[in-house]
This record gives structure tokens, sequence and C-alpha cells, in this order.
């Protein structure tokens, strides 16, 4: 076997029995070409994206099903021993890698036209799209129940077990949505206090709390409710069997960029730095959009797939935040999210 493949299940297989993650590289025989962190099919369309990745690159790049705090221990984890080449994350755990000096500046081709505040000005990371946090609902699911229309429904005693969300603590879309929930219920960037008492009444729901992706159990059914952004739930609804719908609460939500980084020492750093250039190329962007995500540089969404998106109107409670300052508050968050939810 390739030794850098080697190297790379090793490393996965290591970081298993010391983090609890979960990953399942579905890569071919071959050795792969570039390794990225949080790189899973069921999200973001990953799965279109690393095949054509393939096609007009040449590269192999394997699925692999971390979420953004995970991912992020692992690049620490092996510091001195870089496994992986580029990582995908949340763009608070953007902030925590360049802190913990594990990702190395690199300025993809056409970030110039990406907006001042979606990217780490020396180049750490950038964004490469946005989703908005809402509810993504499989309505055959809720057996009769009506669909919620706002957070507060959710305490509801007729929602009980039907609620899912990423566990704050560990997941990005975790933790944007409790601050979804806090800017929404009157929170600001300075006090997160209405969402840990949100999450403490919900708590008496009996939510369920996964910490990878869970889009095909929202689609199965086992979660009817789950935080999630429009781009998965849009998926379901125009590409999955039953009834699906986006939901974007009564009292507003947030949008949420995504980035992407080059880890330092990286082991393919050339071809990671091409596969970071085609994330934001033309054709690149275009894919992103196709799978209902919001392109980083400003471009205008295909007629064809806004005509699925809600209104305008319903985006207006949609806010942009300082998500610089949400992560100054995030471990003080997860410390008493944590405490009240257990």
């Amino acid at each position: 076997m390739h030794e850098r493949y080697r190297g790379f299940i090793f490393a996965t297989l290591t970081a298993i029995a010391v983090t609890i993650a979960v990953m399942v590289p579905q890569a071919p025989a071959q050795a792969a070409d570039v390794i990225c962190y949080n790189c899973p099919p069921q999200w973001a369309d990953f799965a279109t994206m690393l095949k054509e990745v393939k096609a007009d690159l040449g590269y192999d790049i394997p699925f692999d099903n971390k979420n953004s705090g995970q991912a992020l221990s692992q690049i620490i984890a092996e510091k001195g021993n870089p496994v992986a080449d580029i990582v995908y994350y949340g763009v608070n755990f953007g902030m925590k890698a360049k802190a913990a000096g594990v990702i190395e500046p690199y300025k993809p081709k056409l970030s110039d036209q990406v907006p001042d505040g979606l990217k780490d000005p020396d180049g750490y990371w950038t964004t490469i799209h946005s989703g908005t946090l809402g509810l993504f609902v499989n309505k055959d699911a809720l057996g009769g129940t009506p669909v919620p229309a706002c957070w507060k429904d959710l305490l509801k005693p007729q929602y009980n077990g039907m609620v899912g969300y990423l566990d704050p603590s560990s997941a990005a879309v975790g933790y944007v949505g409790a601050v979804a929930v806090n800017i929404a219920l009157g929170g600001g960037d300075t006090d997160m206090t209405p969402a840990v008492d949100f999450f403490k009444k919900l708590h008496e729901n009996q939510p369920i709390v996964p910490k990878q992706t869970s889009y095909a159990r929202v689609v199965s059914g086992e979660i009817p409710i789950l935080f999630d952004y429009d781009f998965n739930a849009y998926r379901a609804k125009y590409s999955e069997n039953g009834h699906f719908e986006f939901v974007i609460p009564c009292e507003g939500t947030v949008v949420f960029p995504y980035v992407t980084s080059l880890v330092k020492g990286a082991p393919d750093k050339e071809k990671a730095e091409k596969v970071l250039d085609y994330f934001l190329s033309d054709k690149g962007q275009a894919m992103w959009a196709n799978a209902y995500l919001r392109p980083a540089r400003p471009v205008e969404l295909p007629a064809a797939v806004k005509a699925k998106f809600l209104p305008d109107s319903e985006y207006g409670r949609a806010k942009s935040v300082d998500w610089a300052k949400m992560e100054a508050l995030q471990n003080g968050f997860t410390e008493r999210y944590l405490a009240a939810a257990h």
C-alpha cells in the first residue's frame, strides 16, 4: 500500500481512539492525492465536488465524515507530522486553527473577489460558500404534527423526541444553531444566556443530539426536525423521496460562512493549493450554487436555483453577525451548555 495512504488510515484510526471521531474514507484503492479533513459526501454536496475535482484535476480526495471540531482536533494532534493537506470547517474553527498555528497562509486564485469580512486578511482561511441556519423538516415524519414556525415552538410537548441538533460543543453547525437562537431570542454578541436557557428547556423535550452530519437521519425520518442549513433542506426537498421543508424561524436566524485552509506543512501542498483554487473558480462556485449554497464570490444565483429557495422576504430575517466576537464567546457558552444539558 502506498505509504501516504497507509499514513492517512493509521492517523485516522488513532484519532478515532483518542477523540471518538467517526471517519469513513471511501477512496479508491489507489493512493490519495490530497487529504481533506471534514469533506463529507452528504454535506454541501462534496460528493459531486470531489468527483469533479478528480475529473478536472485528476486528484483523488477521500471522503471524510468529521465535523469541524474533530477536524481541528486532529490537525492539532498531527501538528508535528501533518497528514491532511486542506481542511474545511466553520469560520469560527478557522479562527481557532489560525490561533493554534496549524494552518498556513494561502490566498486562492480569485479570492480577491471574496468580500473582506469573509476571508482572513493574511490568507489563513477563505470562505467558499455560506448557508442560512434554520429548521430542516421531514413533514412525513411529523405524523400530523404541524410544521414548527418558530424556535419557541420546539419547546412545546407535541415536539417531544422530534427535534435534533448537532452537538454545539463540537460541530460548527451546532454552535451556529446556538448563536441563531441567542440572537433571535434577544441575546447579543456579549452574552449567550438566552441560548443556554433555550437549550435547557429544550432538553426537557428529549432532543436528539448527534455529533456528525445527520442529513440521512432526517431523510429516513429518524430525526423529524433538525437545526440545519437551507442547502441541506433544499437538497432533500428537490432530490429525495418524501416531503421536506426549510423553515426560517419567525424570530429570525443567522447566516454562516464555511471556509477552507491550507494545513501547515501539508504533504502535498502544490496539489492542495490547486484544489483550493478550484473551490473558488467559476465552475466551483457554480457547483456550490447548484447545491443550494450561497457562493463566496459576488455572483448571482442561477434563476432556476434561486426559484427553489424561500422568497427573499423570508431571508430578510437572516442576519450576518461578527463571528470573531461569537468565536470569543464559544468556550464560555460550551461550558454553560454542558452544565445545563446534563
